[in-house]
């Protein structure tokens, strides 16, 4: 097996995913545009999505990561509109988007255009959702972006089934389909259930930090495949079993917390990286599949019909889901009284779909059960093409500035540093009465100096947030807090140093100087809160 044109892809869009962070173009935007234009560069491979990698290897990891970055807490207490948009619009986009194909394009049977409008339903809210965070959108905008995203895959892939089931002569019913989505739904849900406490049992009683994070690796993949194997939902299985484990994460060993973050954002900037790249250098794939349709005008009034239908779907059902539920609930206006236009058309505009929808594309069987061509397979490929990119390209670049143009009123930094500051006040003062409990007990003896340094370190913890809240330094700009931050770096620094020297010097080995070297590190971690984004 050549593992070169992996490596290469690895490689490539890491770079261009890096490139990105330092540019205004959102880094979903820029993979896909890089790989249109290498996939026709002379010595650049062939990567063709296989349905049978994407959806069970790659699929799982990410809504896993997703899900552990989540807040189930701000999900429930959305699960209205995140239903809504998760299992309500994507199957009123599957039929919406499915018959607008079915008027438009000739001989189209309904069935293979239902298959359509299932492939092109969910939308891939990870870019949506990167938009989101970059600009600092409304929590509760990015709170249902996130919650569509970890469920709306599981309703589409379920969609395709029932219409795949019709096009190739199995003969569903819409009974056999609604059966076989509730079985779906809440088989995948039951799974996730199932496995959810015994996984984190088995989290909580490992102590080595390596074999907890082999478990967390291991888990998407083993909640997903576990619920397949019984004809449930392996997406909502993973999604179930990573919000329930990011809820109780707090109860896993440190060691193992700082890991497994670590490793996660690894994971998850390399696999998206990857197949947004993979979705622009499908472009030889699907051009050279299109056939009899050839890029003539017929082929692009078609694309240019379903993206519209597309985008329009979208708006058709946010508005009155948004709007309908309030003019007919008072508790609803109660809990939600600010909510104006201007969130559901971000919500509506923030539809870019992803590789879901071309991975379950190419899955499409090329012969129906009675040996029939499926049909217009090759058309169904090139307009779910189009879709993601058009998508992508047109509301990707265009979103930033709708949501600067809005002025959503974002989360308020001061107003966010002062509830951390009083949460740190209140943790601290508990931190001191305990330790006032502990130090009364003859067993818990210590010197003098050694108590002062945990008094000294805990109200270090309380201070520094207050201090985020003072005036900044007028010559460097800096808060007392980014000062003292900045000192013990250079500290430690001057440590590091020393330490190195001494072990060039032959005066403590390797072994020596990665113990010191890995104590510095955690001081340092503890001294300079990590920065995100």
């Amino acid at each position: 097996m050549d593992v070169m044109p992996l490596l290469m892809l690895i490689a490539a869009s890491a770079a261009v995913a890096g490139t990105a962070r330092r540019t205004p173009v959102p880094a979903p935007l820029l993979l896909v545009a890089v790989g249109l234009v290498a996939s026709y560069v002379p010595g650049v491979p062939e990567y063709t999505l296989d349905p049978g990698i994407v959806l069970p290897l790659l699929l799982p990891p990410l809504l896993h990561t997703a899900a552990l970055d989540s807040s189930y807490l701000d999900i429930r207490a959305n699960i209205r509109p995140v239903a809504l948009l998760s299992v309500g619009y994507v199957l009123f986009a599957t039929f919406a988007v499915g018959y607008v194909a079915y008027l438009i394009v000739p001989g189209l049977p309904l069935t293979a255009a239902l298959v359509l409008g299932a492939v092109v339903a969910p939308p891939d809210a990870v870019a949506a959702t990167t938009i989101a965070r970059r600009l600092g959108l409304p929590s509760r905008i990015t709170t249902i972006l996130q919650g569509e995203s970890l469920v709306n895959d599981a309703t589409a892939i379920t969609a395709y089934k029932v219409a795949l089931a019709a096009a190739v002569g199995e003969g569903a019913t819409w009974g056999e389909g609604f059966r076989e989505f509730a079985v779906a739904s809440l088989g995948g849900i039951g799974v996730g259930l199932v496995l959810m406490v015994p996984l984190h049992w088995l989290r909580k009683r490992l102590r080595e930090p390596l074999l907890q994070n082999t478990l967390s690796l291991l888990i998407p993949f083993a909640a997903y495949a576990a619920a397949e194997v019984v004809g449930a939902s392996g997406v909502l299985a993973v999604v179930v079993v990573a919000l329930y484990l990011g809820h109780h994460s707090w109860q896993v060993d440190f060691a193992t917390r700082l890991q497994e973050a670590a490793v996660w954002r690894m994971v998850a900037f390399v696999l998206e990286s990857a197949v947004f790249a993979l979705i622009g250098l499908q472009l030889p794939v699907v051009m050279r599949g299109l056939g009899e349709y050839d890029l003539g005008q017929a082929a692009l009034w078609y694309a240019s019909a379903v993206f519209a239908a597309v985008v329009a779907a979208r708006f058709v059902w946010v508005f009155p889901a948004t709007f309908l539920p309030r003019a007919f609930s008072a508790r609803i206006r109660e809990r939600e009284p600010d909510t104006t236009w201007k969130a559901p058309l971000v919500v509506g505009w923030a539809g870019m779909r992803g590789v879901v929808s071309l991975a379950i594309a190419f899955s499409i069987p090329v012969t129906t059960h009675h040996g029939q061509p499926f049909p217009a397979r090759n058309l169904v490929l090139f307009l779910t093409f189009t879709t993601v990119i058009g998508t992508l390209v047109v509301q990707g670049l265009t979103l930033p500035p709708l949501i600067r143009r809005l002025r959503l009123p974002a989360p308020h930094p001061t107003a966010e540093t002062l509830a951390e500051a009083q949460a740190q006040s209140e943790a601290s003062t508990a931190a001191e009465r305990r330790l006032d409990e502990l130090l009364a007990d003859d067993r818990n003896t210590l010197p003098e100096p050694l108590a002062d340094r945990l008094r000294t370190v805990m109200e270090r913890r309380r201070n520094a947030v207050w201090e985020r809240l003072g005036a900044v330094d007028e010559v460097t700009g800096e808060s007392a807090d980014d000062t003292y931050r900045r000192l013990a770096r250079e500290m430690i620094g001057a440590e590091r140093e020393v330490f190195v020297s001494l072990r060039d010097a032959r005066r403590i080995d390797d072994e020596m100087l990665r113990t010191l070297l890995r104590r510095l590190d955690l001081e340092e971690a503890a001294a300079y809160r990590e920065e995100t984004g």
